[in-house]
């Protein structure tokens, strides 16, 4: 049957596989906070191996897994250094400020990459002890960027920041809520990817379908520290098994079909692309997130929006001018065909 709604407000919004389900209601179940839920450990120490890290976390989301990292990495007064549009300076509630004490320090970059150059800069001032200055203590990186249109951060970029932080003493953190978009374009593995930073977080419950739950990755200090990090957040569950036991299939089942992801929203950049009032490019598109611009509609972006959601497509207005737009394994080809339609019918 054909989706009544097509809805590309987010990956987020994926059901749970039919297998997720069984593994769901057959899972081995005890307690997480007690430590025992072997579920729990089971996906804990296959992504660990999977990334190539000494230990792992579960927690309930990405957010809760990007600040118990910098809960665990940081003391109030530090500066992290951070691309302007990411998630974690712009999406997570204020939580370095709130939960850690620490000062965020944005630097615009093109497609999520802040310039290497503007980095080592940033970093020229606060070298001298000087009692007037931040301790610039962490570098944070997202992969893919998100507010970039899901751009993938090259590996050799990754590399030339690890090597900075090096010179400079930092801990670099990866917020890889959607880093398996950019292992199944590339090819390249997640231990790869993961290798150059100190700490990773990853999403089981965007386009991997799992119906909740993040992993944190890192070193074994640094993942005891984050547990006590995620039991202060109210993050410790009981029998997490439940979610653990889709999450696990999340890991190592769903990945290898994000390119269909990939090539849908590819296709329906190209469609969209025809249409003078939107701003798109197709060749940018390098995973399953369209960012675009909308000019010459009366009332903008979120007038454009609710135009779509009357004609059963959803997404998302980001500000006066820009849409944004997410494939993932809900949508279908039929779906994106139904999109094109709708923005062919509304164009000014």
């Amino acid at each position: 049957m054909p989706n009544p709604t097509a809805d590309f407000r987010s990956d987020t919004v994926t059901r749970p596989t039919p297998a997720m389900y069984d593994a769901i209601a057959n899972a081995a179940l005890g307690d997480d906070v007690l430590g025992d839920d072997p579920t729990v450990e089971a996906l804990e120490a296959y992504a660990a191996e999977t990334f190539g890290k000494p230990a792992a976390m579960f927690t309930p989301s990405g957010t809760m897994a990007n600040q118990a990292a910098l809960m665990a990495w940081l003391r109030p007064g530090d500066e992290i250094l951070c691309e302007a549009k990411c998630h974690v300076f712009n999406y997570e509630g204020g939580g370095a400020a709130r939960l850690s004490g620490a000062q965020p320090r944005p630097i615009a970059g093109p497609r999520g990459q802040m310039p290497l150059e503007a980095l080592a800069e940033a970093l020229a001032g606060v070298r001298p002890a000087n009692e007037h200055l931040p301790r610039t203590r962490m570098i944070a990186l997202e992969n893919t960027h998100n507010l970039h249109g899901g751009a993938i951060l090259p590996l050799d970029y990754i590399r030339a920041v690890r090597a900075l932080a090096d010179r400079e003493e930092l801990i670099v953190h990866l917020d890889g809520a959607r880093l398996a978009n950019a292992v199944a374009a590339t090819g390249i593995a997640f231990r790869e990817w993961v290798a150059p930073v100190h700490s990773v977080s990853i999403c089981l419950s965007k386009g991997l379908c799992a119906p909740v739950g993040s992993l944190l990755l890192g070193d074994d200090a640094f993942i005891a520290e984050a547990r006590r990090a995620r039991k202060v957040l109210g993050g410790g569950m009981r029998q997490a098994g439940l979610l653990a036991a889709a999450g696990r299939i999340a890991l190592e089942s769903m990945v290898d079909r994000l390119v269909d992801d990939h090539r849908r929203a590819r296709d329906l950049a190209t469609g969209m692309a025809t249409l003078g009032y939107l701003d798109v490019d197709p060749e940018a598109v390098e995973t399953n997130i369209l960012s675009v611009g909308v000019s010459g509609v009366d009332g903008g972006a979120p007038a454009l929006v609710a135009a779509l959601a009357e004609r059963d497509i959803r997404c998302i207005a980001f500000g006066p001018e820009r849409m944004r737009l997410v494939t993932h394994r809900d949508v279908d080809d039929d779906d994106v065909a139904r999109a094109i339609d709708a923005f062919v019918a509304l164009a000014p």
